[in-house]
């Protein structure tokens, strides 16, 4: 009997270690088959952030063009600051003109609209451009890419430096697959009017002039790929060929970023490779969708009357294909508004929870901008209120 016990269990020693190599020998095959050209790269879930790929995520490497993800982020936050419009026109200088590389041959003295410079960082990935806008929003390009670096740090990342706006090969000028990742989930999740441009494959710049440029997406991805709408491309000889690519089915969008790739061809192949993964391994079980009203607040001494809370983004859970379908609750954390507000600006949380257990949240708006009465506005509205037999004391 003892000698039997023995034997069984060494069998089930033997057994489980088998298992614990095949299940390791899987993790290496799908790294190596996924992406095995690629010195690192990333698959991340946008709405949850949820990583389900890395290989070398956290590798400080070169990452060319893509550092121009967080010149967008700056550009499209001056635009919603209103400190520049998509129609202001920009007289371009010896610098921005002087530059080499991917570019749209901006001319000394030329006028061209701030959309048409941003289309130009979109889709050409154009060094003129950018280097153009950097000077429209900080002066010079050394004063923005200070911006950059402390928008990186606003971020949280913590292997990304840049030394230039462009991604041009610079000494400790570096990035990493994962904090692209975070780069390009800020621009998609935060800035989805990203998507307006990346997303298109083919366009002119000057249209109405006789400088007109025709314009090719330098990501194949959006015309080849079913649901890709972006996001950047970049190519030095330092970085090699990199991808930050996104795409959308259903409810459900993936960020592939692949670095240090040998050529385009096999860039494309590699990304095409992890968002394919992606979509038929994950699904997302969407628990509230983006701008679906979830509380409406009466407001007094407002513009308005009441405001709808609304989530800023879907808010759903990656689960497997295979798993068990959950039963999803969810919690408001909401105190109180402090006006003006605008529309996009964070006022509270969306907590969801399984068995009373958070597992994801997200982030709350209002439906619509809302700024305080002032005082001429207040007075008249006292006095309709008094003739309606709802006077109070509209200055206190």
């Amino acid at each position: 009997m003892r000698k039997g016990l023995v034997i069984f269990l060494c069998f089930l020693c033997l057994f489980s270690v088998n298992i614990l190599s095949v299940s390791a020998l899987e993790e290496e095959s799908v790294e190596t088959e996924l992406i095995p050209g690629a010195v690192s790269g990333v698959l991340m879930e946008a709405n949850t952030g949820k990583i389900v790929f890395e290989k070398e995520a956290d590798k400080e490497v070169a990452v060319a063009s893509m550092t121009k993800m967080v010149a967008q982020i700056l550009i499209l936050d001056a635009i919603r600051d209103e400190k520049i419009s998509w129609e202001d026109v920009v007289t371009v200088s010896q610098t921005a003109a002087d530059m080499g590389g991917s570019q749209i041959y901006l001319s000394v003295g030329e006028e061209i609209s701030v959309r048409d410079l941003f289309k130009g960082i979109s889709m050409a990935s154009a060094n003129d451009a950018t280097v153009q806008m950097a000077e429209v929003l900080a002066g010079s390009e050394a004063a923005f890419v200070k911006q950059m670096n402390q928008k990186v740090k606003d971020l949280g990342l913590e292997h990304t430096v840049f030394k230039n706006c462009t991604g041009l090969d610079e000494e400790g000028h570096y990035s990493s697959a994962r904090d692209m990742a975070m780069i390009a989930r800020e621009l998609v999740i935060n800035y989805p009017e990203i998507l307006e441009f990346s997303s298109v494959y083919e366009d002119y710049l000057r249209e109405d002039t006789a400088n007109k440029f025709w314009l090719v997406n330098t990501n194949k991805l959006v015309r080849f790929y079913e649901g890709a709408d972006g996001l950047k491309t970049g190519h030095t000889d330092a970085a090699k060929y990199c991808l930050a690519a996104t795409a959308k089915k259903d409810n459900l969008r993936f960020i592939a970023v692949v670095l240090g790739e040998e050529n385009s061809n096999i860039r494309n192949q590699e990304a095409m490779s992890l968002l394919d993964y992606g979509f038929n391994h994950y699904q997302m079980d969407l628990v509230k969708g983006k701008g679906e009203v979830l509380k409406t607040i009466p407001l007094d001494k407002a513009t308005k009357t009441e405001v709808s809370l609304v989530p800023i983004s879907d808010i759903g859970v990656l689960t497997e294909k295979s798993s068990t379908k959950q039963k999803y609750s969810y919690d408001l954390e909401f105190n109180s508004l402090d006006l003006p507000v605008k529309k996009g600006d964070v006022v509270g949380r969306v907590v969801v929870k399984v068995d009373g257990k958070k597992i994801t949240e997200g982030n709350l708006t209002v439906s619509d901008d809302v700024n305080s009465l002032s005082f001429i506005q207040l007075f008249i509205k006292g006095i309709v209120d008094s003739v309606s037999g709802n006077f109070h004391f509209f200055f206190t």
